[in-house]
């Protein structure tokens, strides 16, 4: 601020008398309103000026071109600078004169700023019908839910979630995202909003609860801290229905699930109403969320990381966020189930340690699968205990002497580690790199949700699952082979649950979901899991 009082030639700065000569009345009568130049200064100010080649003595130089204040140019000109400026600058710079504050009035200005910093695209003109201007949609809508902007984790129990909360037109909309159907992992993700919040007139902002069959009605915002708000009802009266709980359940059902109450009894009985029971309580009291980020992006990862849809067993289809860490690559549960809970770690793969499949008639003999599967485990338990004892540990990853994580076009697995020779390795890494992909076919007794997974992959790991019984009691992780099909598909095989999960990109798009640093992404993890610990 103080820089542009200086260019302005008002506030605090010293300069020279003759630019309030080129100033006109009320420049001068501002200027005028200071305290005046002190005599000294302006002595030092000359004698500098004299040594500098600028005075008027004989030897002086050219005389500099005459110096423009920002005041000095025409409107117009000042609302285009100012346009481009920050919104969060343009409160100081409202301070520096009564000129600036004037100009600052301009709908143009604030219109840029919502469509720059937030997206928004409708017409803002329309506003004016209900006096609401472009600088009050920036104010007291935008800017003051900006902190709210961006992915969230609801705190559900075990279950959490997915809420997006974006502008959407000229409201702020929160969307809670769920996956498709099941097993159907292809299809789009299913949304519906969970609450909203628009400029009903001048002085605030309403926010409005959208769940419910009387449509929307009161609710509340609190933002609780950093990274961290809370949401609230009004009006839970909303939510019910005149036949009660029974009609409420089948009604979710249909909406949710697609089918009818006898249908899915004797499959999901328990968990339909442990989830149906979280899902209208959670209007009932004050539901907290955890903002959540999607993970950095390197040019070396396996492929792009980010968030999955997949089958888990006899839950349905979950959302897991693939994330990588140099050698290792993670999923974590960005929605749970009673056995184990969101943001607990489902699956973790081991770059470093190749497989490489057996041909296609000895890929049905899940014996075949077990046996090599079994074998890299116990090379991977000799590695860490060896690098346990050169680090000084009993356990760990070999401490912090950790690889390079692996680029997309991997060397050759060796044989050692494929169970196969050497060549075979080197021909099926051709074939993935040439994009053929390698043969693939679930051994005979592995169940899975989903027939139509891919019949080729480029390349598979040796990754460990997490497995518990109900409640999350007595966890284990236990070997399995990850399976990475191509850029948006990957499967998991359970190897002690005999079971398969396949996984299916999330083809949305995010805004304001980025993590600001790497650290910040690892931090954001361990507090999620920690949650759930």
């Amino acid at each position: 601020m103080a820089v542009c009082a200086r260019l302005c030639g008002v506030g605090p700065s010293r300069g020279c008398r003759r630019r309030q000569q080129r100033r006109g009345p009320a420049e001068t009568a501002a200027a005028d309103s200071e305290p005046d130049t002190d005599p000294e200064e302006e002595r030092i100010e000359a004698g500098a000026a004299t040594l500098a080649g600028l005075g008027d003595g004989p030897c002086a130089g050219p005389a500099p071109p005459p110096r423009c204040s920002l005041l000095e140019l025409p409107p117009e000109l000042l609302v285009e600078i100012f346009a481009s400026l920050p919104g969060t600058d343009l409160p100081s710079l409202a301070q520096v004169c009564t000129k600036f504050r004037r100009i600052l009035h301009t709908d143009t200005i604030w219109r840029r700023r919502c469509r720059e910093e937030y997206g928004v695209c409708e017409n803002l003109r329309k506003l004016e019908i209900t006096g609401v201007s472009c600088r009050d949609v920036y104010a007291k809508l935008l800017h003051r839910y900006r902190h709210i902007l961006g992915l969230w984790q609801p705190d559900i129990g075990p279950y959490g979630g997915l809420l997006n909360v974006v502008v959407d037109g000229l409201f702020i909309i929160g969307w809670m995202y769920l996956p498709p159907h099941d097993p159907h992992v292809d299809d789009p993700m299913r949304f519906k909003p969970l609450f909203r919040i628009h400029l009903m007139e001048r002085k605030s902002a309403t926010v409005e609860c959208m769940y419910g069959h009387k449509g929307p009605h009161n609710g509340h915002i609190q933002i609780v801290k950093k990274d961290e708000f809370s949401t609230k009802c009004n009006q839970t009266d909303h939510h019910r229905m005149s036949g009660g709980r029974q009609e409420e359940f089948r009604t979710w059902l249909r909406e949710e699930w697609g089918r009818t109450l006898e249908d899915i009894f004797h499959e999901h009985m328990q968990e339909l109403i442990l989830m149906k029971f979280i899902y209208t309580s959670q209007y009932d009291n004050c539901l907290t969320y955890r903002r959540i980020y999607l993970p950095p992006s390197h040019p070396e990862d396996l492929i792009k990381p980010g968030l999955f849809k997949g089958t888990y067993g006899s839950h349905g289809l979950e959302i897991v966020m693939l994330s990588f860490h140099g050698w290792r690559a993670r999923g974590t549960k960005i929605t749970g189930d009673p056995n184990i809970p969101a943001g607990q770690q489902t699956v973790e793969i081991d770059l470093r340690h190749r497989i490489q499949l057996p041909d296609v008639e000895n890929l049905r003999n899940f014996n075949e699968l077990s046996r090599i599967v079994l074998e890299v485990r116990e090379r991977v338990r000799q590695e860490q205990q060896e690098g346990g004892r050169e680090a000084g540990e009993g356990h760990g990853h070999q401490g912090s002497r950790e690889p390079p994580p692996p680029s997309k076009e991997l060397d050759a697995a060796p044989a050692k580690d494929s169970g196969e020779p050497g060549d075979a390795a080197a021909a099926g890494e051709q074939s993935a790199q040439s994009g053929q992909g390698q043969p693939f076919v679930l051994p005979a007794g592995v169940s899975s949700r989903n027939e139509d997974y891919p019949r080729t992959c480029r390349m598979c790991f040796y990754g460990t699952g997490l497995i518990a019984g109900h409640g999350f009691t007595s966890p284990e992780r236990t070997p399995g082979v990850f399976i990475l099909f191509d850029e948006d598909r990957f499967g998991f095989v359970w190897l002690e649950l005999k079971s398969f999960s396949l996984y299916s990109r999330v083809q949305a798009t995010f805004r304001n979901a980025d993590a600001p640093s790497p650290q910040a992404f690892d931090e954001m993890l361990k507090n999620i899991q920690a949650l759930t610990s």
